[in-house]
């Protein structure tokens, strides 16, 4: 008898779910329940429970009230029609159909009114309170049990709209800040391209376009994506509502903030690999899009944390973030150093040593590795000076000026028996190429003369290029006399440009015994050709040791010099 009745009551119940509940609780469209009771013969009646579709479409701001009426309205004609009031029947059906009525309302209703702006989590408690009256209706015709906590589901999720709201909340600003990561073209804007198009806040024009930003902490502005701006720009929301918000949606927005900031790490640097690997703009953009964000989060502290909850203060914590940000905007940037560096050495393979200049075809191979420095070095500076700060590009620039200029001259100083004419050669290179670099040069002066009074970094450019000041001093020895040489080495001025002992005495010196000897060898042939015509009536006659006299003559006279 027991297995007959729960296998009719389970037909019933799913024919009650399919065409009562589910359109009784379907969001948007209300019904209501009219109950029949048609009198029949011997005292016999039919009572029958009839949908009427709400006059209105749709009813807006539904607080549940009108669902739950409804539902409690088919409970009783259950109860009295179908179990005729049988208390043991009626919780058999109830457990047979209130899992999948609380399933319904849930996804259907409740789910849906959570509310979308934390300001309005407050409105929800009207829900709350008609949900608890709903139960309890239910509990009193014992279609749910009364002291089994598991049936309140409707309760304990209504309760806990704080968390479902952070919850999807966390979600949709994550999905937000994802698809903003992923859709942001990283392109330069164009306002940012032109001559110093970043200024201080110190009175003048400033662009006000939202790629320029200040940064907290150093008192100057960069040119960042627009991927960069917006997600601060979201992060910067999320605070604003820990502040406003309970504690456990305060937590759910804090870790949601913490982890859209890090979907930047995780998305930006393998979306911009391949662009990663050259010497371009998105990287520098890159880098100031780091640089940014680790100055952002440093800010928070002093912005935000004083209006946190007090519960979660302790715990809110975003500093450890800002260290990892620095890093990889360094990284970053001594990457594209690196590449940039790496390329110069290339060009500068391709002239051998700068050995043979005096012949043709040695020199114009060593004249194409400067130009082609130099069109390396212009395209870099085209790239970094708009972008960088301009600390960071002075600082970046004389590294890599640093590395061509003493790659230079240790190739140079390196050579041995250098010709007079190979001498000029060389002298004439070092003056083209710094011919070509002036304007780049002159642009860095002006950048740290800027610093200076500004009080950023003062160094002057002949520390910052310790080579510079080498380079050009060796131009000037390359066809210096021997005494002026000792003179400089003597009075301190070789030492002060950078040149060693070692430099000075194997390098020149034996390009001046060079001299000596193939002015020894032209005297010789000289003496020689004299001789056949004037002294000797044949070769046999001659002897070389009548060529040492005149040789120590030579000699004598180089000293002198």
């Amino acid at each position: 008898v027991v297995g007959i009745l729960d296998y009719g009551l389970a037909k019933v119940a799913d024919l009650k779910i399919k065409y009562v509940i589910s359109p009784a609780v379907s969001y948007g469209s209300p019904i209501t329940f009219v109950e029949e009771l048609n009198p029949g013969p011997e005292k016999m009646s039919e009572a029958i429970l009839r949908m009427v579709p709400s006059v209105d479409d749709k009813i807006e701001n539904v607080d549940g009230k009108t669902i739950y009426s409804g539902i409690i309205q088919v409970v009783k004609f259950i109860h009295k029609r179908i179990c005729l009031q049988n208390g043991s029947w009626v919780r058999c059906f109830g457990r047979l159909t209130w899992p999948r009525i609380s399933e319904l309302i849930i996804s259907n209703f409740l789910s849906k009114v959570v509310p979308e702006d934390a300001s309005k989590l407050a409105d929800f408690q009207k829900i709350i309170d008609h949900t608890s009256e709903f139960e309890a209706a239910l509990k009193e015709m014992m279609f749910i049990s009364a002291s089994d906590n598991k049936d309140a589901r409707l309760s304990n999720f209504a309760e806990n709209v704080e968390v479902h709201f952070a919850s999807r909340k966390k979600t949709e600003i994550l999905a937000k800040a994802r698809n903003l990561l992923l859709q942001c073209d990283f392109a330069v804007p164009q306002e940012s391209t032109g001559k110093d198009p970043i200024c201080k806040n110190d009175g003048m024009a400033v662009d006000s376009s939202e790629h320029v930003v200040d940064l907290l902490f150093m008192s100057e502005r960069c040119v960042v994506t627009k991927a960069a701006s917006q997600l601060m720009k979201l992060v910067h929301q999320i605070l604003q509502d820990i502040c406003l918000s309970s504690t456990r949606v305060a937590f759910e927005f804090y870790h949601a903030a913490r982890d859209a900031i890090l979907l930047y790490e995780a998305i930006v640097p393998v979306k911009l690999e391949r662009q990663l690997e050259g010497i371009n703009q998105v990287a520098v953009l890159m880098h100031n899009d780091c640089l940014y964000l680790s100055q952002e989060i440093l800010g928070f502290a002093f912005e935000y944390h004083s209006d946190f909850p007090s519960s979660i203060k302790e715990h809110a914590v975003f500093a450890d973030m800002a260290p990892r940000f620095h890093l990889m905007a360094e990284e970053i940037l001594q990457r594209q150093i690196q590449i940039v560096i790496f390329n110069l050495r290339e060009a500068l393979d391709g002239a051998d040593g700068f050995q043979n200049t005096h012949q043709i075809q040695q020199f114009e191979s060593a004249k194409f590795s400067i130009e082609q420095v130099v069109f390396i070095l212009e395209k870099v500076h085209i790239i970094w000076e708009p972008l960088l700060l301009p600390s960071t590009y002075n600082r970046s620039m004389c590294t890599v000026l640093e590395s061509v200029f003493s790659r230079i001259t240790r190739d140079i100083l390196l050579l041995d028996d250098m010709a007079a004419e190979e001498t000029l050669q060389l002298q004439r290179l070092i003056h083209l190429m710094l011919e070509n670099l002036s304007s780049l040069l002159e642009s860095l002066a002006a950048v740290n003369q800027k610093g200076k009074t500004e009080g950023d970094f003062a160094r002057p450019l002949d520390d910052l290029i310790p080579s510079l000041c080498k380079f050009r001093k060796l131009a000037e020895l390359l066809d210096m006399p021997l005494r002026s040489i000792t003179a400089a080495w003597e009075s301190g001025e070789l030492l002060s440009c950078g040149f060693t002992l070692s430099e000075v005495q194997c390098n020149l010196f034996s390009r001046y015994f060079c001299w000596v000897l193939n002015s020894c060898y032209v005297l010789g042939l000289s003496v020689l050709e004299i001789s056949f015509h004037s002294t000797f009536k044949t070769v046999d006659e001659f002897c070389f040791r009548d060529l040492i006299p005149y040789a120590i003559i030579c000699i004598f006279f180089f000293f002198i010099n």
